[in-house]
């Protein structure tokens, strides 16, 4: 039954996992840039920013990199209090000026000190960790750690384990960043994580769908649920289980599986 199904996913990830994915999903987002920076920061602010409809996510995306000026990084480390008052413009749901005021002078701290957003993550992972759990539970609290930029109203928007979320748009964003094959999809920019640690994003497609295959017995979509569907797909591949999320997505958004 496993082999059958592990067949039955990897030929829907030949099918999805292309090129051609890119240009109606909210990776679009990033491919826009060469530079590592601005893959991260647009990369980022695109993850954060999904959820809904995919043609909004990807228009307010386009919003906001036209509030910035296209050049993303470059926004976040040198912007004036002029260029900020920009983004008071900006509202995607329940994102609001508030919240983007706050990351943007988040990873101008950050990138005052490091090259990459990477360590933002990596540096809370300890050896012998199997999963991502520990490094988006300490970015969750990284983020929030400086009282200059501190918003209350904005740990809605970066989800953390620790509050038992599956954490859906971090770990895409950690997907997009970590993963890397020869689709050209994925950007696999960071070395310092493993494909094998990354957690399968969870949404309610993804869910639905390993749900109806019978590899997610848990009824919440939850931090564990994530955790069980990926330690399920971890069989299928121990070295990048997360791959098969291009399957168990386009299974639940294009077939309506």
């Amino acid at each position: 039954m496993q082999d059958n199904l592990k067949d039955f996913l990897d030929s829907k990830l030949e099918l999805y996992n292309l090129s051609l994915f890119i240009k109606d999903d909210p990776i679009s987002i990033p491919h826009r840039f060469k530079k590592k920076q601005d893959i991260e920061v647009a990369g980022f602010f695109a993850a954060l920013l999904a959820w809904g409809n995919r043609k909004s996510i990807i228009n307010s995306c386009n919003t906001l990199l036209t509030l910035m000026d296209n050049v993303p990084y470059e926004f976040c480390v040198q912007h004036t209090k002029k260029d900020l008052k920009k983004l008071t413009r900006f509202k995607h749901r329940t994102f609001n000026d508030t919240d983007l005021l706050c990351l943007v002078q988040f990873l101008r701290l950050h990138y005052s000190k490091y090259k990459s957003l990477e360590t933002a993550f990596s540096k809370w992972m300890k050896p012998g960790d199997e999963t991502v759990e520990n490094a988006l539970a300490g970015f969750h609290e990284y983020v929030f750690s400086d009282p200059e930029y501190f918003a209350e109203r904005t740990r809605k928007h970066i989800a953390t384990p620790e509050k038992k979320s599956a954490c859906k748009r971090l770990n895409m964003f950690l997907r997009w960043m970590v993963r890397q094959d020869d689709k050209g999809v994925d950007f696999g920019i960071w070395k310092n994580i493993r494909p094998s640690q990354l957690v399968c994003p969870l949404d309610v497609h993804v869910a639905r769908v390993a749900r109806r295959l019978n590899i997610l017995k848990r009824t919440q979509n939850d931090w564990q649920a994530a955790a069980e569907l990926t330690a399920y797909l971890r069989k299928l591949d121990a070295n990048d289980p997360v791959k098969y999320d291009y399957a168990l997505f386009s299974l639940g958004i294009v077939e309506k599986f």
